[in-house]
């Protein structure tokens, strides 16, 4: 639980940070993503290329989701990339059923709709018709985000982080020829994209695929919904930005949601009978 709270708190780091690059999106995911490995690597003192169908699934779905949410959030505002992505707990539900045969129950499913129709309060004032291309994209990035939560849980038992680091090199292959193509990024822009790689996305996804291993699928990206509603907080102490009233509704009712179901299911755990 502290692993996912803590790497939520990591990836809303990101919309400051990546403004403060000020370089060609692409040449920012080659970037962190080269740092991410090698940070990861360090954290792993071990790695090695496991060439399993899991992994490189897992591997090609975290490539597509940092990929498509980049594109997404070019095409389309930020409002309604997020919100779309993160219709990833229904695919989520689905998904971890099929292949982790992982019980949704109807505590998840009313957690699951409550969620939804609080972030969809949180981020009304700036949803927008326009962008239909980079909605399409957004939607497939929870497509794809839900596919990586179920396959590195699928990996428990092994090394979820080896998944992640192949996806970062991958992604470090596609974007370094945008990086070397230049302008490279001020002094400021180089230390904003050392901390994307380290922290929030190296650091992050170390949490993560360590927390993963406990957690369910689904009870694991329910926890990461918190991420969104962390970037405004960024915003507001970095940049100014100030979240407007239905922003503040919608993110105490995400907030409420996932904390009940938590609760709920701690009181469940110890109200069932121990064995002898």
């Amino acid at each position: 639980m502290l692993g996912l709270l803590g790497a939520a708190l990591l990836w809303s780091m990101g919309g400051v940070l990546l403004k403060s690059v000020g370089i060609h999106p692409l040449a920012v995911a080659g970037g962190r993503g080269l740092i991410a490995a090698l940070f990861l690597m360090a954290c792993l003192r071990r790695w090695r290329l496991r060439f399993s169908p899991v992994m490189i699934g897992a591997a090609l779905a975290y490539t597509g989701t940092t990929a498509l949410f980049a594109a997404a959030n070019q095409l389309t505002t930020a409002a309604n990339a997020i919100l779309l992505q993160y219709t990833a707990p229904i695919y989520v539900a689905w998904l971890g059923r099929w292949l982790l045969g992982e019980k949704v129950t109807r505590l998840d499913w009313i957690t699951i709709g409550v969620v939804f129709g609080g972030m969809a309060l949180f981020f009304a004032d700036q949803l927008s018709a326009d962008g239909l291309l980079g909605s399409i994209l957004a939607i497939v990035s929870g497509v794809t985000f839900a596919l990586m939560t179920v396959l590195l849980r699928k990996q428990k038992d092994a090394e979820p982080a080896d998944s992640i680091v192949l996806g970062n090199l991958v992604g470090a292959a596609i974007g370094l020829p945008f990086f070397a193509a230049g302008p490279l990024p001020s002094p400021t822009g180089w230390a904003a994209l050392v901390a994307l790689g380290t922290l929030q996305l190296g650091l992050s996804y170390f949490l993560y695929a360590r927390a993963i291993r406990h957690v369910t699928a689904l009870g694991s990206i329910l926890i990461l919904m918190l991420e969104p509603l962390l970037n405004p907080i960024w915003a507001a102490l970095v940049i100014g930005e100030r979240p407007g009233r239905w922003a503040l509704v919608g993110g105490v009712i995400v907030l409420g949601a996932v904390t009940a179901r938590a609760l709920i299911l701690a009181r469940r755990h110890l109200s069932e009978p121990t064995a002898a």
